[in-house]
């Protein structure tokens, strides 16, 4: 059987050594869900985190084949731990599974305060960087290519209290931003995305710019995972630095 821990620390000795920060969150209790198959002494853990799954400890195919109630996506992102886990995946969801590859980010950046204001100073002055407060919350859920910056905070309180986000404004719309996809003890794992018909305005360095400035001001980490090389190489723009590349799955569909 798998069950859902209500204590999820119980499964961190499993996932030692993985850096993503929404593992982290999720054995912090503080967004996310951890699945095992033992309550108190698991040997197999799936933190599960809006479509990213990830598997940790001796690889097993009935967690690796289950699919948790509350997860409503088409899809899912399945992040294996070793080779072990791959062949699992693999063998469980066959041709339904796409490998594919991410690029996780260095968490030792130096920002350089001035260049980052350099990247907001460079924008259209059409266009202005704004604090997701509210109405900007809801605005951001109105749109597909907008909602991560919000959707895994269940109200805009829990998002007030919990996250932090910057949004590109002009004549009324948000055209990029730079937000939390997800928080975690001292810190945020951060969502940038440019509006399709708007890029190559500067907006994602100006937004993300932003973002670190107001996570330094609150003494927060804005954690940095990289879904594409355009993705590291703004990354890099901003201060941060490659790390190393690792697989993924995605499972489509996800059922």
């Amino acid at each position: 059987m798998i069950f859902k821990l209500e204590n999820p620390s119980v499964a961190a000795p499993l996932f030692d050594g993985c850096s993503d920060t929404c593992i982290l969150s999720a054995l912090q209790g503080v967004m996310g869900e951890i699945y095992a198959d033992d309550l108190q002494h698991p040997t197999c853990a799936m933190a599960v985190m809006n479509v990213f799954v990830f598997l940790a400890g001796e690889s097993n195919k009935e967690l690796t084949a289950f699919k948790p109630a509350s997860f409503n996506g088409d899809f899912a992102v399945f992040v294996p731990q070793n080779k072990d886990w791959e062949n699992c995946i693999e063998i469980v969801y066959g041709e339904k599974c796409e490998k594919f590859s991410r690029y996780a980010i260095r968490k030792d950046p130096v920002f350089n305060t001035e260049k980052l204001n350099g990247f907001i100073a460079a924008i259209d002055n059409t266009v202005q960087l704004k604090l997701i407060d509210e109405r900007l919350y809801h605005q951001c859920l109105q749109n597909d290519w907008s909602k991560d910056f919000v959707c895994n905070y269940p109200n805009y309180e829990k998002f007030a209290e919990l996250g932090l986000g910057i949004v590109a404004v002009e004549n009324g719309e948000i055209i990029a931003g730079s937000s939390s996809f997800s928080s975690y003890n001292g810190g945020i794992e951060i969502e940038i995305v440019t509006r399709e018909d708007h890029r190559r305005r500067g907006l994602a360095a100006a937004c993300g710019a932003k973002l670190i400035l107001e996570c330094k001001q609150r003494g927060l980490y804005p954690n940095w995972d990289a879904a594409t090389r355009i993705s590291v190489a703004l990354a890099e723009k901003l201060g941060y630095h490659f790390s190393h590349e690792y697989t993924a799955y995605r499972i489509n569909p996800y059922v």
